[in-house]
């Protein structure tokens, strides 16, 4: 992660005029760093040894203030767990059945199926999103040294 990257979001937290603590500094470092999408789980299992004091409900309150500045994405899966995406940009995800690992992957936009919805439908869309399953390279290893 390059420095740049946390500066411009740091930049953009005082812009909004929300106050960098310690922790929201972290958990921000912490998702511009994150090669995965963590739940807020992860996040505080991460960061625990470096804030003792720091409560679950700490990291989801700087979860939910990320996301409604814009700096990060909440992904939300049938498991009913939350992840978090610190890139905002239009992309796809392709999801692991087995152990639920989840990976970035960039195509064009299908700005066509948009405009196909609102002209069939009447909708005003505001966005869409897209994900792939199957098994990653791991787990196809794994079932693969079971046989």
């Amino acid at each position: 992660m390059s420095e740049n990257r946390l500066q411009e979001a740091i930049n953009t937290l005082k812009a909004s005029g929300v106050r960098i603590t310690p922790q929201r500094h972290a958990v921000l470092e912490y998702l511009l760093n994150a090669m995965v999408h963590p739940t807020a789980d992860d996040i505080y299992k991460a960061l625990e040894g470096k804030f003792p004091n720091m409560s679950v409900a700490t990291v989801y309150n700087n979860l939910r203030v990320l996301r409604e500045i814009g700096l990060v994405r909440e992904l939300t899966y049938g498991d009913a767990s939350s992840r978090f995406d610190c890139n905002t940009s239009d992309h796809y995800h392709i999801i692991c059945e087995s152990c639920g690992k989840i990976v970035d992957f960039h195509y064009p936009p299908l700005d066509e199926v948009e405009s196909l919805a609102e002209q069939v439908t009447g909708f005003k869309v505001s966005h869409h999103r897209m994900e792939v399953y199957g098994k990653c390279e791991e787990c196809q290893e794994t079932a693969t040294k079971k046989h």
